[in-house]
C-alpha cells in the first residue's frame, strides 16, 4: 500500500486532490441528506431522528351544577389542537342539582377510546352541602371538598408521570385552540392564559394585600385590556391554568391542605396562591392573544338560571367577533324553546347581502330562546333616483348632517325605509306591541329576563307609551332624564340616536306613519326625536305639526352596538354609500372625525339618571373586579 500510494502521488498528483474534493462532496451531502444513507457496511444505514413525542397532559375537570356550560365548554376541550392521545382526562363530580353527571358520563364514554386514559369520580349524592345557602353559596366544607379534589387531580398526574397538569372551570370558553401548546412553549411552573369577561374581571390578580385578598393595582387595566401585552408575574392566577410537573419545585405545590404557615381566608385559590409563594414558584398570566372566555362569578344569593343566562351571555359575547362557539359533537344539542318574550311579534331587520350578521343574530336568538321575524332591509345603495322619486321621497329641506355637513345619505335612506315597512306592517296586522331590532347588536346579560320583566311592569302600570328604546346614543348629557315612577329601569326618553332596537305600541306606529315622513325626509334616529319634541335643531321640527310621541327608555339600556366607528371589523350601512340624490358623491368620510357612532359620550355624575328603579338583576349584571 505504501508503495502504491507513492507511486500514484508521482504519476498523478493532480488526481489525488480530485478525490479529495469528490470525498469532501460526498461527506457533505451525507450530511445534509434528509433520507435514508447508505453506509459502505450494511449496517451503517441510518435515518433522522425523529421527533419528540408531545408532552404528557392531565387535563383535571371539576364540575358542579354545569349542565348549562357542559356542551360548549366540552366542546372547547375536545377541539384543542393537542393529541388526544398525550391527553389524560381526572373527571370529578358531585352535589349536583342537575343533569352534569349523566352529560359528563355520556361525553367520558364516547371519548375514551380518544384520549390516552380517563380517571371518573361522580358523587351523585348529597346534592348540597351543608349551611350551603344555595348553589352560588360557599362554605368552608365545599372550598374544603374542591380543594382535597383538586390535590386528588394533582397527586394522580404525578403517579401517572405526567409532565403537565392543567386545570379548567367547567365555564371556561377556551377559544384559542392552541392555548395549550402555547402555554407549555412559555416554559413556566404555573402560567395561565388571560380570559376575557363581559367586565374588568379576568383569571389574575395583580395585587393582593398583606391577609391575601384581591387589591386594586394600576398595572391590572392595562394587561386586561392589552395595552401591555405578555407574560407577567403576578401573585394569583385562577380558573384555567398550567402547572409544569417537570419542574422541581411543582413537588412543593399543594391545592391541600393548607400550608402550615397559612392564616388567610379559607378559599381554594388563595391557598393554593399561598402554597405557590412557600415553595417560591411565581404565577405568570400571558395576554399575547386572546385564549378563551369565561362568566363574571356571580353572587352568593343568585341562582342555576342566573348563571345559566350568565353563561349563555359568554357565548353571545364570544360570537359577536370571533367564529361562534360550537357544542361538544359528542352530546345532544340543548333543546330550546324560543318564544316571542310577551311581545306580538319580534322584527329584525337584516340586508340579504348582509348574511354573516342575519346568521349571527339567529344564532343569538335562538341561544335566547327568543323567535323572530327576519324583515329584509331595503338596500338604498341599489335604489337610482327614479325609484326614489316614484315613492315620493324628499328630503327635509335644510338637513345637513351635523357632524359633517352633508345631505341624506343612500344608506341612511334604506334604514328609514326599512323601519318605516316595519311600522306598516304593524298597523297592517295591527299588532299591540312589538320588538324591533337591526342585526348590528350586542346583548345585555340577562336580557330576555329583563325585558320580559320591563314589559309586564309596563303592561300591569297601565303606562301610555308609544315607542321605548332599549339601545339607543344619549345625545343630552347635561341633565339627567325624568325616571318612570313605579317602573323599574325606565326614564322619559330625551334626545337620543340610533334605532338598535326599541319596542312600539301600534298607536306609535300609527302616528310615526301619519307623520308622513317621506315626503320630508330625514335619518330615522333624527326623525324619531323630533316626533317625541326633544329635538335640540327646532326648524326641523317646524316641519312636523304633531310630535305628541310618548317615548321613554330602558336604564340601563338593554343592547349596544357591535362595533364603534374605528374598532376592527366596523362597518356602516347607512353613513358610507353616497348622496341620496347623487350617485356621484360618495360620503366615505374621514372615519377618525365621525361623531356618530362613536360610543356614547360621558355622562356626568350630575347628568345619571339615578333616580331611577333598579332591579335586583341589574346588581348581578353589574361589572365586577
Amino acid at each position: 500500500m505504501t508503495v502504491l500510494k507513492a507511486t500514484f502521488h508521482r504519476v498523478c498528483p493532480s488526481s489525488a486532490m480530485f478525490i479529495r474534493v469528490i470525498w469532501f462532496v460526498w461527506t457533505l451531502l451525507s450530511v445534509l441528506n434528509t433520507g435514508a444513507v447508505l453506509g459502505y457496511f450494511h449496517e451503517e444505514r441510518w435515518s433522522p431522528e425523529s421527533p419528540l413525542l408531545a408532552p404528557r397532559v392531565v387535563i383535571a375537570l371539576i364540575c358542579r351544577n354545569s349542565e348549562h356550560s357542559l356542551p360548549y365548554f366540552l366542546g372547547t376541550i375536545e377541539r384543542l389542537n393537542y393529541p388526544k392521545d398525550r391527553i389524560a382526562l381526572w373527571v370529578a363530580t358531585d352535589h349536583n342539582a342537575d343533569n352534569t353527571t349523566y352529560l359528563l358520563r355520556d361525553w367520558l364514554i364516547n371519548v375514551q377510546k380518544l384520549y390516552h386514559y380517563v380517571e371518573w369520580r361522580p358523587l351523585e349524592k348529597p346534592r348540597e352541602y351543608p349551611d350551603e345557602g344555595g348553589p352560588k353559596n360557599w362554605p368552608n366544607v365545599r372550598y374544603a371538598h374542591v380543594m382535597k379534589l383538586r390535590q386528588a387531580a394533582l397527586e394522580s398526574a404525578r403517579e401517572m408521570w405526567a409532565d403537565y397538569l392543567m386545570i379548567a372551570d367547567c365555564d371556561n370558553l377556551l377559544t384559542n385552540r392552541d392555548v395549550l401548546w402555547k402555554m407549555i412553549k412559555e416554559n413556566k411552573t404555573i402560567i395561565a392564559p388571560m380570559l376575557e369577561s363581559r367586565a374588568a374581571y379576568s383569571n389574575f390578580w395583580c395585587g393582593m394585600t398583606s391577609q391575601g385578598y384581591y387589591k386594586r393595582t394600576p398595572a391590572y387595566i392595562p394587561m386586561r385590556k392589552q395595552v401591555r401585552k405578555g407574560c407577567f408575574a403576578v401573585p394569583m392566577v385562577h380558573s384555567t391554568f398550567l402547572i409544569d410537573l417537570r419542574k422541581e419545585a411543582s413537588r412543593l405545590l399543594a391545592f391541600h391542605p393548607p400550608h402550615s404557615d397559612y392564616s388567610w381566608a379559607f378559599d381554594d385559590i388563595i391557598v393554593f396562591a399561598f402554597s405557590a409563594r412557600m415553595a417560591e414558584v411565581q404565577m405568570f398570566v400571558c395576554n399575547k392573544e386572546t385564549y378563551g372566555y369565561f362568566p363574571v362569578p356571580l353572587r352568593s344569593h343568585n341562582t342555576l338560571q342566573d348563571e345559566a343566562d350568565s353563561f349563555i351571555h359568554s357565548v353571545l359575547e364570544v360570537n359577536v367577533r370571533n367564529p361562534p362557539v360550537e357544542p361538544s359533537r359528542y352530546l345532544p344539542a340543548p333543546v330550546k324553546k324560543p318564544d316571542k318574550i310577551g311581545f306580538d311579534e319580534v322584527f329584525m331587520i337584516n340586508l340579504q347581502r348582509r348574511t354573516d350578521r342575519r346568521e349571527r343574530m339567529l344564532r343569538a336568538l335562538y341561544e335566547q330562546e327568543i323567535d323572530c321575524k327576519v324583515v329584509a332591509a331595503v338596500d338604498g345603495k341599489a335604489m337610482n333616483v327614479s325609484e326614489i322619486h316614484d315613492l315620493g321621497i324628499h328630503m327635509l329641506p335644510g338637513y345637513s348632517d351635523p357632524y359633517h355637513g352633508r345631505p341624506l345619505t343612500k344608506g341612511e335612506l334604506g334604514c328609514f325605509l326599512s323601519h318605516y315597512n316595519v311600522w306598516k306592517e304593524i298597523v297592517e296586522r295591527g299588532l299591540k306591541a312589538s320588538l324591533v331590532i337591526e342585526d348590528d347588536l350586542r346583548f345585555e346579560v340577562f336580557f330576555k329576563r329583563r325585558l320580559k320583566n320591563l314589559l309586564s311592569e309596563v303592561q300591569s302600570e297601565g303606562l301610555d307609551w308609544d315607542l321605548i328604546y332599549i339601545g339607543r346614543k344619549r345625545m343630552q348629557v347635561d341633565r339627567p332624564e325624568k325616571a318612570v315612577p313605579n317602573i323599574h329601569n325606565l326614564v322619559e326618553a330625551d334626545y337620543s340616536y340610533w334605532t338598535l332596537g326599541y319596542m312600539i305600541s301600534l298607536q306609535g306606529a300609527k302616528k310615526l306613519l301619519k307623520a308622513e315622513p317621506l315626503s320630508k325626509m330625514l335619518p330615522v334616529d333624527e326623525f324619531l326625536p323630533i316626533m317625541f319634541n326633544k329635538h335640540p335643531v327646532s326648524d326641523y321640527m317646524e316641519h312636523f305639526e304633531n310630535r305628541d310621541l310618548k317615548a321613554f327608555s330602558a336604564e340601563p339600556l338593554l343592547v349596544y352596538p357591535t362595533h364603534y366607528t374605528g374598532e376592527p371589523g366596523y362597518i356602516s350601512d347607512t353613513e358610507t354609500s353616497t348622496v341620496w340624490d347623487n350617485e356621484t358623491v360618495r360620503t366615505d368620510w374621514d372615519r377618525k372625525r365621525s361623531r356618530k357612532t362613536h360610543e356614547q359620550a360621558e355622562i356626568s355624575t350630575e347628568a345619571q339618571n339615578s333616580d331611577v328603579l333598579q332591579s335586583p338583576l341589574d346588581s348581578t349584571a353589574r361589572d365586577e373586579l
